[in-house]
């Protein structure tokens, strides 16, 4: 719960994640420097301010044992501020914003919203980056009264560029309110502000629910929750024998096309590094491969007792009952039948219960970080992930049980 209330953007979930990194004895290092790696060493790399991989040198020879990898993406569905968009009319203060992802848009409407995300400024030696997080609410995008929109209950779709804009107060104002706040919270001077990437969230922390505190609702749920448990998983695990990593992509609900997404070299290129520094050749970077296996966490969708026509019968995973191998015949999904194996073998040692899932055949299928990556590296991969609620809402539910369980298996994986 921690995690999820430090990391308000995609920006700050990164630098929760290095922060924890830091605090486990993983030393940073610089891409663009020499990789100086030794057996037991552990250490992470971080992209572009979001994207990071982390890694535990393995005892084995890397030929022999490969990589045992886990990935999930630190990105979620969110409205992001337009640049230079600040308007008044009628003494009502508003911002533009462009839509991140695919959000379920009604639930961003008449909640209070803070702002989060990172800001360029000018020093005397050029620039820096600062991550800001505003914490108190300071935004609202409020609907029309149903007096007004009488359509609203009847399937109202809302206009991205009108509709969605943000209002941050409803008195005259001189400036830029939105730099100002900005600069205030930074300690800083507006004009030393150069650029600002800023994206609205809901501030209302992780609350746990239920009559027996057995679920927790929060924002960015997907894809946090599996972030976290693999971290947790890799931070908790003994020395590995095999060289472990846990890779946090960016830009997953966008399409992973972008340095630091799933489509990218980011991850190849990492694992011949590793291989190199360990005076490793071509030949045994491509032996380390084959010899590898990838976990890709993203949620999953548990059965809604509201929407029993929206699931396969036969494949409808319940909450608290294990994390979910999610298959699919167009490989939507990476999980073959040898992948699915090796994770049932994993959740089996670790006593743990687990579910499959199949999107209902006559509908589409959403899809993940794996298929990208098992196609890149030619690994074998399985998507898993937890069953949740109301995926890409503003408020997501998932189970407790749930999480605890697969950060259970995932220590034993890396371990």
């Amino acid at each position: 719960m921690s995690f999820l209330d430090g990391s308000s953007s995609r920006y700050l979930a990164s630098a929760q994640i290095a922060d924890r990194l830091d605090n486990a004895g993983f030393t940073e290092l610089n891409e663009a420097d020499p990789f100086e790696l030794k057996k037991g060493g552990k250490y992470y790399i971080r992209r572009m301010d979001t994207a990071i991989i982390a890694f535990w040198m393995g005892s084995r020879d890397l030929a022999e044992s490969g990589f045992a990898m886990a990935s999930s993406h630190i990105d979620s569905p969110a409205l992001k501020i337009k640049p230079e968009s600040l308007t008044q009319d009628k003494s009502v203060c508003r911002v533009g914003v462009e839509v991140y992802g695919g959000p379920i848009i009604h639930t961003w409407l008449d909640r209070e919203l803070s702002i989060s995300g990172k800001v360029l400024v000018k020093t005397k030696v050029g620039h820096q980056t600062i991550l800001v997080d505003l914490k108190d609410p300071v935004a609202i995008i409020p609907n029309a009264a149903i007096h007004m929109n009488r359509e609203i209950n009847k399937g109202f779709q809302y206009n991205a560029q009108t509709h969605l804009q943000a209002i941050l107060g409803v008195e005259a104002t001189q400036g830029d309110p939105l730099k100002s706040m900005v600069a205030k919270a930074l300690d800083l001077k507006e004009e030393s502000i150069i650029e600002m990437d800023l994206y609205l969230y809901d501030p209302a922390g992780a609350k746990l629910a239920g009559m027996n505190s057995d679920m927790i609702i929060s924002g960015r749920l997907d894809n946090l929750a599996m972030t976290h448990a693999i971290l947790c998983g890799l931070l908790e695990a003994k020395a590995p024998k095999h060289t472990s990593i846990g890779v946090f992509y960016d830009h997953e609900e966008i399409g992973s096309q972008s340095p630091q997404g799933a489509s990218s070299s980011l991850l190849s290129e990492i694992l011949e590094r590793i291989n190199l520094a360990q005076k490793g050749s071509r030949e045994d970077y491509y032996r380390a491969l084959r010899n590898s296996y990838m976990i890709s966490a993203d949620m999953a969708h548990a059965y809604h007792p509201s929407y029993p026509e929206k699931y396969d019968p036969n494949y409808s995973p319940l909450m608290n009952q294990g994390p979910v191998i999610k298959r699919n015949a167009n490989l939507r999904y990476a999980s073959t039948v040898e992948s699915s194996l090796r994770f049932i073998e994993l959740c089996d040692k670790a006593k743990v219960s687990h579910q499959e899932f199949l999107v209902r055949s006559d509908m589409p299928c959403g899809s993940t970080v794996g298929p990208a990556v098992a196609a890149n590296l030619g690994i074998y991969t399985v998507d898993i992930g937890n069953p949740m609620w109301a995926m890409h809402s503003i408020r997501e539910t998932a189970g407790v049980k749930d999480h605890l369980d697969l950060i259970k298996v995932l220590k034993n994986y890396f371990s």
